[in-house]
């Protein structure tokens, strides 16, 4: 659920005595980039020169996702160490296999790498957390919340407003001026902290720039439903409602697995919420979002290969 479109990964080279080469990327996450297609992407295109330090005879140490890339590098000389695949039929590994592929997971040592890192977090950065009166004011409300029924989800099964016919029309053009507006004290209350507020401006313009447009039906004066595009799943959409007077937030509730909680809300609710009442109001165009897909890797796109005997005549 977390490998949602915004991811990048990079790609590290170490050595197996524990020192990093080089970290190449960042490449995308789709199905186009994954560890071997990133890999090939890398010797195909010699990516920081690369093949002038790799020789016939060298040792890559990778796991089962380079699978797709064992025969190019065996064209170049290279001999490849991933742990073993379980014969179809079989329960259990030889006892040489076995042995072999634990060889291969313990290189290079990352479980060690992230101890250390743990360690010197804990010694040089702040804790991620600090008891403090705001943090227990918060925790005391968390805890209220969690006591209490979704009262708005009630009124719309009993009233069945999810099986009312709806007149979409995209958000840009509704008429929500009695929507009131929020402050970053207000949201960040609603939510229940701040992770899904920093979400929120980049979901939303995703929205307003992309083929999905924010579609707005109002069932009545105080209370909306609004369609909004899965962040997962590109062929899914869902409804929810958000209740309201000119004042505050009365209530929201959204058709999606976690849309019921009023202990905060739902990413797609904190998205429309943070926009009708502080993003369209904050933010001219763009809502602070930077595009940085120019400086992101893909490594589907080879270029065509030059012919070094057409270079020199040229």
């Amino acid at each position: 659920m977390h490998k949602g479109r915004p991811l990048v990964k990079p790609m590290v080279i170490v050595t197996t005595s524990g020192h990093y080469m080089s970290v190449l990327g960042p490449y995308l996450s789709d199905g186009k980039n994954n560890d071997a297609k990133i890999l090939n992407h890398i010797i195909n295109t010699n990516v920081e020169d690369i093949k002038s330090y790799v020789h016939p005879g060298d040792i890559f140490v990778v796991d089962r996702g380079f699978r797709d890339s064992l025969q190019l590098l065996e064209d170049l000389g290279i001999q490849s160490k991933m742990p073993s695949f379980l014969p179809k039929g079989e329960t259990q590994f030889q006892t040489e296999v076995a042995n072999t592929s634990r060889l291969v997971t313990k290189v290079p040592f990352i479980g060690d790498f992230v101890q250390i890192i743990c360690a010197v977090c804990n010694k040089y950065l702040p804790p991620l957390s600090s008891s403090c009166s705001d943090d227990d004011r918060l925790a005391q409300h968390m805890l209220q919340l969690a006591t209490q029924e979704n009262s708005l989800k009630t009124e719309i099964e009993e009233s069945n407003l999810d099986k009312s016919r709806a007149v979409w029309v995209p958000v840009s053009d509704t008429d929500l001026e009695d929507f009131p507006r929020l402050t970053e004290d207000i949201l960040r209350t609603l939510t229940c902290g701040v992770y899904q507020l920093k979400l929120c401006p980049g979901y939303i313009q995703e929205h307003l720039e992309g083929d999905e447009d924010i579609r707005v039906h109002k069932e009545r004066s105080g209370l909306i439903r609004v369609r909004l595009q899965s962040r997962h799943v590109s062929a899914k959409q869902y409804n929810l409602w958000i209740k309201f007077n000119n004042y505050e937030i009365l209530g929201w509730y959204c058709k999606c697995r976690s849309g019921s909680r009023i202990v905060g809300m739902c990413a797609h609710c904190a998205a429309v919420i943070w926009y009708l009442g502080y993003g369209k109001h904050r933010f001219l165009g763009a809502l602070g979002v930077r595009d940085w897909s120019e400086y992101v890797d893909d490594a589907s796109v080879v270029p065509p290969t030059v012919d070094s005997s057409d270079s020199d005549s040229d």
